[in-house]
């Protein structure tokens, strides 16, 4: 990361024209390849894993109380990021000191639903996979995509299926197991990348947006890295503290996923490194970790659907006029806890803004006002996504009494990378 911003300032700072070009486009390709190869892994390795853990946690004492525990988890910490966007937006008040010019506001191409969110939620397919086409230069160039929430209700409904019907299940869970092995392998052989993929994402993300933009929006911005700061640096440590876990040695074993997520901002594309982290450096047992990270995945979004859609809507009402009631505000709240898994795991939080806005009956428009510096903060919004996605678990597997302490502590070999 160091290597990275290094070379994007001094790109920025004094070279130009085509070496600049150049660089920008290498350090683009690279990053981007990385990032590639990690969403690659995410199909085969969430459905053969939840199908694993499904197997597994017939075995788990408990295993309805751990998915209950980890639901509520979910929604407390995603209601005290809320709250913490709420207040800081109506202390800060970025609407009313914004420099951004109203004639840059437009409405979004597409905007989120409560109704696309459940019909979302039935697989389309199989594996919840899909395909598009587009034109490209008179060429017509087709494209395949997953919904992750699709492939987690698939691959539970197989992995129950499977264990139901007894020794006929056997096989194919045999069969699901080796595969999870293969996929595994992979993905340590792509962590390996990881020093090359971070240099060039964050390399390209200074050469591409620098600071320029901010500007005009500096409230706003100011905003939402102090929420996300709160939550970060203050919340999680505390919730970790009272559950008796010392958060140094959380951060430290899931520092690799939470920089990771910074640089690529995708929650997805970060998944695979983010469940290796909360299995083999935090201790969650496997048959745990395989169902409650993907899940987290989806829905657990303090940054992209807690403390950005509350600050945000109370910037566009703020900038419009366009005065909130108590019960605006609790729309607001149960937008972001209830309707968080409509954000999908997917870089960017414009879903989740234009179903918040929808909700609240505020202009669409306004979040043209704040595209401009988006990829700016969806940074730091995805960095606290993936840390709150393995902290959950982190928790309720202490609570449980399942988490292996020895690991957690450090005092395990914990490993990513083969020799």
């Amino acid at each position: 990361m160091a290597a990275g911003l290094a070379l994007g300032l001094i790109v920025r700072a004094g070279v130009s024209g085509a070496a600049a070009a150049g660089i920008g486009e290498t350090l683009h390709t690279l990053g981007q390849i990385f990032v590639q190869l990690l969403k690659a892994l995410v199909p085969p390795l969430v459905f053969t894993a939840i199908v694993a853990s499904i197997a597994a946690l017939r075995d788990l004492e408990n295993a309805a109380r751990l998915v209950t525990r980890t639901l509520a988890w979910f929604a407390v910490t995603a209601l005290i990021a809320v709250l913490i966007g709420i207040v800081l937006g109506l202390v800060i008040q970025p609407g009313l000191h914004a420099g951004v010019d109203a004639a840059s506001a437009r409405a979004p191409s597409g905007s989120g639903s409560w109704l696309d969110f459940l019909k979302g939620l039935v697989p389309a397919n199989f594996l919840g996979l899909s395909a598009s086409t587009s034109i490209d230069a008179g060429l017509a160039k087709t494209a395949l995509s997953f919904n992750i929430l699709q492939i987690i209700v698939a691959a539970i409904a197989i992995g129950a299926a499977a264990v139901r019907v007894g020794a006929p299940g056997e096989s194919f869970l045999a069969f699901n197991a080796s595969a999870l092995s293969i996929f595994r392998r992979l993905l340590r052989w792509v962590i390996a990348l990881t020093p090359i993929g971070s240099a060039a994402l964050i390399g390209d993300a200074v050469i591409r947006y620098g600071w320029d933009a901010l500007s005009a929006l500096g409230s706003f911005a100011a905003a939402i890295y102090i929420g996300l700061g709160l939550v970060l640096l203050v919340v999680y440590p505390l919730l970790l503290a009272v559950n008796g876990l010392n958060p140094l040695r959380f951060f430290a074993g899931a520092w690799p996923a939470i920089q990771l997520g910074f640089v690529s901002r995708s929650s997805v594309g970060t998944l695979p490194m983010t469940e290796e982290v909360t299995e083999q450096a935090l201790g969650v047992p496997r048959a745990y970790a395989a169902f409650a990270v993907p899940l987290g995945a989806t829905t657990k979004m303090d940054g992209c659907a807690a403390i950005y859609p509350a600050i945000s809507a109370i910037f566009v009402a703020q900038f419009y006029g366009v005065p909130l009631s108590l019960t605006d505000y609790g729309l607001i709240a149960f937008v972001s806890v209830i309707g968080s898994a409509a954000t999908a795991g997917l870089t960017g939080a414009t879903v989740m803004l234009t179903l918040t806005l929808s909700t609240l009956h505020l202009p669409l428009e306004g979040v043209g006002l704040l595209l401009a510096i988006d990829p700016i903060l969806d940074m730091g919004r995805t960095a606290v996504n993936v840390a709150g996605q393995a902290l959950v678990p982190t928790i309720v597997a202490k609570r449980a009494g399942i988490l292996d302490l020895e690991r957690f502590r450090g005092e395990a070999d914990t490993s990513l990378v083969p020799a």
